[in-house]
């Protein structure tokens, strides 16, 4: 019997016998391994969390109450049971499916979200709107134990304990290893905890207790005392109760009884924040993913029967295992090389400086803005620090950046690597404002490799460097296959490098736009248009000295990037031009002012109007007028 078909809304599945859920859990992990075989996704934390997902809808009223995911990369149960199930061969496609929850997409979507602690903060908000309008639905926050890591969770934690407000927080526990002894006290102690006749029995005591003299309040300093000392020994979440959130675990987060009898029980009481400790299996019921969670936790297209990738023969390196390897050489050479990572090792291509020098690797775990004042530390020690960070989790250190190591003029290397549009996980991973955000650094060095061999250069040329903070960016994905065996080169700073000459218009581009404006190159080429390809290799700082010919040498400059154009590289050198008050013309191509949707970067590309062919014709149509005037 296929129940997953008929299964539409949350309504639904809250109609469904209790014991038919374990069937339908079955089904869905047939579901989920089906469909993300053929799209990628983030298949292991998913499966991880399918009881989970189905008990708290089963449990709550949804959409009235509020659920709120942290990161969403485990929320595909969720968004299969509330009416997406049909589109879900869309997921992380192009005019498909978000990978993550977004509030646009469905009403069942409390929060939209993509990085990882925002939980317990934006719950809390929810929870306190709710009282302030007098409102009386349930919100619970469901995050993973990496994110409870980050300090905004911590934040949100305090706020919530001193707020005193009903909500709850699923701490969802995928690594912690319970010993059976333990596990069993616990849930012994859970049982009880959530047992009517207990609680009821409490609530008397303790008020008959609190209405007597003195020595009744004394016997309640007794109780209590008694009391923590005892879950200080035998319940792991002690520190949770001392923040001021009631606990409950841990309980077996693959085990429905557990789960409906907890959150059932929460959602009765509705007395104060509660932490609900469960801990689940990542990859579970999908063999491949529980031996390999790393592989499987965001995969590419792979082969159900095998676990093996579609398109995992490529011939050319990643430009993260391109940094990855130059790490290794430049550690060698430079002995107070350290590198730092917020909890992706292997995403940023570190875990081979960390298997050869494992005293001068730190993963500091889902804490970027710790690691970039880590860094600081580490700078003013005279170590050299690179922090190898995604552009778009870079933006949460914005902060550490300016007044932690700008201010003093610290030497911290950031190798940023997914910068530009990364495809399918879309708003909240493409890495298109970094150049912007950056820009207003002062003394930042920004720089950006048209291919794998100025890479390597840049970082030869940061290490060398000490004056100061200095930015690397990098595109997801491969490179030119440019040689990564060659010899570390020094560049010197904010030089451009001219590699086509021409006299009508000069072509600028920075990073890994290059080889569009190669490609636009050969099609101006191709009409009698002489146009001079320059690799610009700094967004900052800026050649006065070489631009300044450029402008008076060219009455057309278009600027390449693979980033916003809002305070991005062409806006710079538009600004330099008028400081120079100059009157060349100048066309930025980029990427417009507005958050970009997911999906395949092509057609993303195509959708705006940035594919070669574009812009040559606008370059083209902007060259008659200018030729005219």
């Amino acid at each position: 019997m296929n129940i997953l078909q008929n299964i539409n809304s949350p309504a639904d599945l809250r109609a469904l016998p209790v014991d038919k859920l374990p069937a339908l859990a079955g089904q869905i992990r047939e579901f989920l391994v089906d469909n993300i075989s053929r799209t990628g996704g983030h298949l292991a934390p998913s499966l991880g969390t399918v009881e989970l997902t189905l008990a708290l809808h089963y449990c709550y009223d949804t959409p009235d109450d509020k659920i709120v995911w942290d990161v969403g990369h485990q929320a595909y149960t969720h968004k299969i049971v509330t009416g997406r199930r049909e589109a879900f061969h869309t997921i992380r496609q192009h005019g498909g499916l978000s990978g993550f929850p977004r509030i646009s997409e469905s009403p069942y979507d409390s929060f939209s979200v993509g990085h990882a602690s925002t939980s317990i903060s934006a719950a809390l908000g929810l929870a306190l709107g709710r009282d302030i309008l007098g409102e009386s639905h349930s919100v619970v926050a469901v995050i993973g134990d990496g994110s409870m890591g980050g300090g905004l969770a911590f934040e949100g934690l305090n706020n919530l304990g001193a707020s005193k407000t009903a909500m709850t927080v699923v701490l969802n526990d995928n690594e912690m290893s319970i010993s059976k002894n333990v596990g069993a006290l616990s849930r012994y102690f859970t049982r009880v905890l959530t047992d009517k006749r207990y609680n009821k029995l409490k609530d008397y005591v303790w008020n008959l207790l609190g209405d007597r003299t003195s020595v009744g309040k004394g016997l309640r300093d007794v109780i209590r005392s008694v009391d923590g000392g005892i879950k200080h020994i035998i319940i792991p979440g002690k520190f949770f109760e001392d923040m001021g959130l009631r606990y409950f675990g841990p309980i077996d987060g693959h085990n429905f009884a557990d789960l409906l009898d907890v959150f059932k029980f929460i959602k009765g009481q509705s007395r104060g924040p509660a932490l609900v400790h469960v801990v689940t299996k990542k990859g579970k019921g999908y063999p491949h993913a529980e031996k390999n969670r790393t592989k499987f936790h965001g995969v590419s297209k792979f082969t159900p029967e095998t676990g093996d990738l579609v398109d995992g023969g490529q011939k050319k390196p990643t430009y993260s295992s391109v940094f990855g390897k130059a790490m290794v050489e430049l550690g060698g050479i430079e002995k107070n090389l350290v590198a730092i990572t917020a909890a992706m090792p292997d995403g940023t291509g570190l875990s081979e400086f960390r298997d050869a020098f494992p005293e001068r690797f730190f993963d500091v775990g889902i804490a970027e803005s710790h690691a970039v004042t880590f860094a600081a530390g580490l700078a003013l020690k005279g170590l050299k620090p690179v922090v190898a960070i995604y552009s778009s989790f870079l933006q949460r250190a914005y902060d550490q950046v300016m007044q932690d190591v700008a201010l003093d003029g610290t030497n911290v290397i950031f190798c940023i690597d997914r910068a530009g549009l990364v495809g399918d996980d879309g708003p909240t991973h493409h890495g298109i404002f970094d150049i912007s955000y950056l820009n207003t650094v002062p003394g930042a060095v920004i720089m950006a490799p048209k291919d794998e061999k100025e890479l390597r250069d840049m970082m030869f040329t940061a290490v060398k460097y000490g004056g100061g903070p200095v930015f690397i960016r990098y595109p997801r994905g491969t490179g030119r296959g440019a040689p990564v065996d060659n010899e570390f080169e020094a560049i010197e700073i904010s030089s451009p490098k001219t590699v086509k000459r021409g006299t009508e218009i000069a072509l600028i581009s920075i990073g890994d736009m290059y080889d569009d404006a190669l490609e636009v190159h050969e099609l101006l080429a191709a009409q009698n248009i002489s146009a001079a390809l320059i690799d610009a290799r700094f967004a900052k700082p800026l050649s006065v000295d070489f631009y300044k010919k450029i402008f008076s040498k060219y009455p057309l400059i278009a600027t390449f990037e693979n980033n916003t154009l809002c305070g991005g590289f062409g806006s710079s050198i538009l600004s330099l031009s008028s400081q120079l008050n100059r009157q060349t013309r100048i066309l930025c191509f980029g990427l417009p002012d507005k958050f970009i949707s997911h999906g395949d970067v092509a057609k993303i590309r195509a959708e705006l109007g940035l594919t070669p062919d574009d812009i040559a014709k606008k370059i083209r149509a902007e060259l008659k007028t200018t030729v005219k005037k």
